[in-house]
């Protein structure tokens, strides 16, 4: 005898019931994969340029080849040179090494988010309440200063006689930003642009060309001498990292996650590659390909000439730190990078695969420099600076403040950038050796 027919309210129950464990298995699979973030991808036929592609940093003859501190060794703009790679390689007779003298202290008590940056006899630091300081490099004074803007995020540029700076406020008054050009002699005011929108972006130098971006999607292209917009490109989205350049092109991302190859000469897009996320970090570009971290958690390379992926690499937290690329004795060329998750990692430039991994705690927010086989990083999260060896990560010297940025280097000796202040450190022989130069030029100007 058949039995009573089913209760279409119990199905409906255990219909739901499925639908509902079907729905929190998915929610599970889709928080695993956004705490996982973006897939990886490693494709060997991206094109990959062998030798010695990390670009190069500005050298000039020395103007008194009796001072050491002016002996052409120049940091011009955020990252060093315009592929922005961060990279100088030791300069003096003998590597950079602990201990370090503090030669002398630029102290503050306002926010330096970035580096300065340097030419000739003085370095060039833009605080975060817009002011420009130009300082000595032998001694630490201050030469002069000048109110530029009253809120900046962004590292100045110099040379041929010139300091250039972008401020993402003018004044308080005021939603936009500026671009301005001083005389690097006494901070006097060649030029400047008012900008409709805020811009932190560190500018770019070519022979007669000032590049930056802006929160209002576009890239600029000013003439040097005079302050006037050569070109325009519309980017689509905030642009708020510092443009790279090589050859005859340039390279930056935005923040709806595009990386953009513009045209030098016209400011044309060359092409465009969808990484997702947002890109806050500033690229660097050498060994024909472009690396970038991503606030999605992951850095990329990508082929300089196809705009095709290479390789992307999840990282523990997200990647506002800008990456630094190194030719390391042994191992090859490296890609330094830091992330939110407090790590410090090193990737093979090839292939990126891993080449060492530190935990550091904290949070690693700014760029990475590296000096000869020295890495300097800051940890904003445990306030500290530290200094690792390239080739296997391990920590050589540790400073007691630290923020955003390491630093940067003449390749004979360190400016690092702390909280708010800059220090100058140098090995004690070549403290020597430029205490001995220092003697021997002032008993010549004696006769």
């Amino acid at each position: 005898m058949a039995g009573p027919p089913p209760d279409p309210r119990r199905r409906r129950l255990r219909v739901g019931a499925v639908l509902l464990v079907v729905l929190l298995v998915l929610a599970g699979a889709g928080v695993l994969l956004l705490s996982r973030g973006p897939d990886e991808v490693s494709d060997p036929s991206v094109e990959f340029a062998d030798g010695d592609g990390t670009g190069t940093t500005t050298q000039r003859a020395p103007e008194d080849a009796e001072d050491r501190y002016d002996d052409g060794a120049d940091w011009p703009v955020y990252g060093g040179n315009p592929q922005r790679t961060r990279y100088l390689p030791f300069a003096g007779p003998e590597p950079i090494r602990p201990p370090f003298q503090e030669r002398w202290g630029a102290t503050g008590r306002v926010l330096l988010e970035f580096p300065p940056v340097l030419c000739g006899r003085r370095i060039y630091s833009l605080r975060n309440d817009g002011l420009l300081r130009a300082v000595e490099r032998r001694t630490g004074k201050v030469a002069w200063t000048k109110r530029i803007g009253s809120l900046a995020a962004s590292a100045p540029a110099c040379g041929a006689g010139r300091v250039y700076a972008t401020v993402l406020r003018r004044n308080r008054f005021v939603k936009g930003g500026e671009a301005v050009a001083l005389r690097t002699s006494n901070g006097h005011r060649v030029w400047r642009v008012r900008l409709a929108g805020r811009t932190e972006s560190s500018p770019l130098l070519t022979a007669d060309r000032v590049i930056f971006g802006t929160e209002d999607g576009d890239v600029l292209a000013l003439r040097r001498s005079s302050g006037r917009v050569l070109w325009r490109y519309r980017a689509g989205a905030p642009v708020k990292a510092a443009v790279a350049l090589d050859g005859d092109a340039l390279y930056v991302g935005d923040y709806a996650g595009t990386m953009h190859s513009i045209w030098l000469r016209t400011g044309r897009r060359r092409w465009t590659r969808d990484l997702g996320g947002r890109l806050y970090s500033t690229p660097a570009v050498a060994y024909g390909r472009v690396f970038v971290g991503n606030v999605d958690g992951s850095v990329a390379a990508i082929g300089e000439r196809s705009g095709r992926v290479a390789w992307r690499r999840r990282t523990k937290g997200f990647v506002y730190s800008a990456p630094a690329v190194a030719p390391v004795a042994g191992r090859g060329p490296t890609v330094f990078i830091g992330s939110y998750g407090g790590n410090l990692y090193a990737y093979d430039a090839r292939t990126g695969r891993s080449r060492w991994t530190k935990a550091l705690g904290g949070r690693v927010s700014g760029g990475i420099t590296v000096v000869g086989d020295l890495v300097m990083y800051a940890n904003l999260g445990r306030r500290t600076l530290g200094i690792r060896r390239a080739g296997d990560g391990a920590l050589l010297y540790s400073h007691r403040s630290g923020a955003f940025d390491p630093g940067i280097s003449d390749g004979r000796r360190l400016y690092i950038d702390t909280y708010t202040s800059v220090y100058h450190l140098v090995p004690p022989r070549q403290v020597r050796r430029d205490e001995e130069s220092f003697r021997n030029a002032a008993r010549r100007r004696r006769g």
